[in-house]
């Protein structure tokens, strides 16, 4: 079983994603930005992160950078809208460990998830 960290600014995925994902893996904080992402990631040490790419404060990219630096074990999978192609290349370039584009599928999340255990 997983702790997660699940990064996205809309409440409302957030909420999605700890119901898809409770039960198999433990969810062990929550972040609706990137400086919140990054203070969460020191603190509660997850073994995966979800981070959305398009957040206020500070983009997924960004926070996913500086988790990276402070951890180069870190693994963060990328959720992101189709139509942002572009970022989830940069991602991927950048150190993400695997990407799942939105909407996505209850098994789509968990197969990712369990590809990063």
């Amino acid at each position: 079983m997983a702790r997660l960290l699940i990064v996205d600014d809309a409440a409302f995925t957030r909420r999605m994603l700890t119901d898809m994902l409770s039960g198999q893996h433990e969810i062990c904080g929550e972040a609706s930005n990137g400086l919140e992402a990054i203070e969460q990631y020191k603190r509660l040490k997850p073994d995966i992160v979800t981070m959305d790419i398009t957040m206020p404060v500070m983009h997924g990219i960004e926070a996913m950078r500086e988790i990276l630096n402070y951890d180069e074990e870190a693994k963060v999978l990328i959720l992101s809208a189709i139509g942002h192609r572009q970022k989830v290349l940069e991602a991927m370039q950048t150190g993400a460990s695997d990407f799942v584009i939105k909407p996505f599928q209850k098994e789509q999340i968990l197969d990712a998830v369990s590809r990063l255990v």
